[in-house]
């Protein structure tokens, strides 16, 4: 089987990534249906491979065995094969004839990602995972690891050897790669989660719709690159500990993929910095829980907002009593406050979009800046007219009491650009009423 015979996943669900702004509400995915009816799987585990002739065939068995055994929905397993030069294609179509809910991909590229991305991107399945098909991890993490996906809980979920139960057996120089790795990750890109590179993943489909066309990778910082923006966009990852056993005929060249895998740290890392990726699209709407979609008008995150704003706000003074005393040595009291104040305010406009109010991507910056710049002029007005009232009151005021009479003043203009930024800048986007679903209404028209 081709990746052309795959093309009716997207459109069997009726989902493009352009059909909504945000990612619709999480739901318990049903046990029996329509789509299990039809022969849709609930879950679609695929194992990538490159000239694993030996290992394949076995492998495939035991995982077909144990879900066969163990595991409650419809399932499909996928091997994805890397244009492997070996007899790893015949063993594939070999298992794909042979057993119910096996199927064979061929891919004429290699890379991990690209395979993974491939068949993600065209599967029918709600619920997407996979796995090395050196089946380190023990087979009992499998449902662990998507039931939460199938109940609505989560929208990843990953395998990781690095968690307080987990229990792995593996050398010293995996050990001591991995962990550093993850260190880098957690410095770097202030990653929250605990394994990066553990072949254990699983993902909600309507996630991996919005989630894939972000990534650019196709080789093994694919999964890295994956979670880091469906944390930074606020998605839950569940972890599952898990026991492993190191493989010591694995072919993964650690330097290349070392070399690698930071390179991709320092890209992501930099179109995080910028905001250049459009992470608002994998919101989730507030309102899982049916008690809370019926919640209106209620403020949500104040507490996080004051911090973020404090913070902002401390550093854009410092930053404005900098320039003001810069400015000040070359021109008068009204210029030098009116040039620091004006290059200050683009810096906090930015800034408090980003870390104050969580608004990423390049849509809507020029608005916003364009408002800021007219909370800014209230700023200058109260700012420029305590200067002013200063200098009628003493003449010549000293640097230190001008100094001491404009942060008075910006206080006040503080308080009041926090509520224009909330309440009119910044705005907390509506929570949508959840829109019925034609597919689903008219399913149960059908089984009724």
């Amino acid at each position: 089987m081709t990746t052309d015979s795959l093309r009716s996943g997207p459109g069997a669900n009726g989902r493009t990534s352009g059909d909504r702004a945000r990612l619709p509400v999480r739901e318990h995915l049903p046990a029996c249906g329509p789509a299990a009816a039809s022969g849709v799987p609930v879950l679609d585990v695929v194992v990538p491979v490159y000239n694993e002739e030996k290992d394949l065939r076995p492998c495939v068995l035991r995982l077909h065995d144990h879900l066969s055994r163990t595991f409650p929905y419809a399932f499909r397993i996928t091997v994805a094969d890397n244009a492997s030069t070996d007899s790893t294609p015949a063993v594939a179509a070999t298992l794909a004839a042979e057993l119910r809910g096996v199927r064979y991909v061929r891919l004429e590229e290699k890379g991990r990602g690209r395979a993974l991305r491939t068949v993600w991107s065209e599967s029918d399945a709600p619920v997407l995972a996979y796995m090395d098909v050196d089946l380190s991890t023990d087979l009992n993490a499998l449902l662990p690891l998507v039931a939460p996906l199938i109940s609505g809980h989560s929208d990843l979920a990953i395998g990781s050897r690095l968690a307080r139960s987990a229990r792995v057996v593996r050398g010293s120089k995996r050990e001591f790669i991995s962990r550093a790795y993850n260190l880098i990750l957690r410095s770097s890109l202030a990653a929250g989660f605990s394994d990066a590179q553990c072949g254990f993943k699983a993902v909600r489909s309507e996630v991996a719709e919005r989630l894939l066309p972000m990534v650019e990778d196709s080789g093994w910082f694919f999964d890295t690159e994956l979670l880091v923006l469906a944390e930074r966009a606020g998605l839950r990852i569940h972890e599952v500990p898990v026991d492993w056993i190191d493989d010591p005929d694995s072919t993964v060249h650690i330097v290349r993929t070392a070399t690698e895998d930071l390179k991709g740290v320092w890209r992501v890392g930099r179109a995080l910095a910028v905001g250049a990726l459009p992470l608002d699209r994998l919101a989730r709407p507030f309102g899982d829980d049916p008690r809370d979609r019926a919640l209106t008008g209620v403020e949500r995150g104040l507490a996080r907002q004051l911090v973020g704003f404090c913070v902002v706000g401390v550093l854009s003074t410092l930053f404005y009593l900098a320039l003001y005393s810069l400015f000040r040595l070359g021109v008068g009291p009204q210029l030098a406050n009116g040039g620091a104040l004006l290059v200050s305010a683009v810096a906090n406009t930015a800034a408090n979009r980003r870390l104050t109010f969580g608004v990423r991507g390049r849509d809507g910056a020029v608005r916003h800046q364009a408002q800021g710049l007219v909370v800014f002029a209230i700023g200058l007005a109260l700012t420029s007219g305590s200067l002013a009232a200063l200098g009628a009151a003493t003449g010549s005021p000293s640097h230190s009491t001008e100094l001491a009479v404009l942060i008075t003043a910006n206080l006040a203009a503080t308080v009041l650009r926090f509520l224009l930024l909330r309440a009119w800048v910044f705005p907390a986007r509506a929570c949508p009423e959840p829109e019925p679903d034609s597919d689903s209404d008219s399913d149960s028209e059908d089984v009724r």
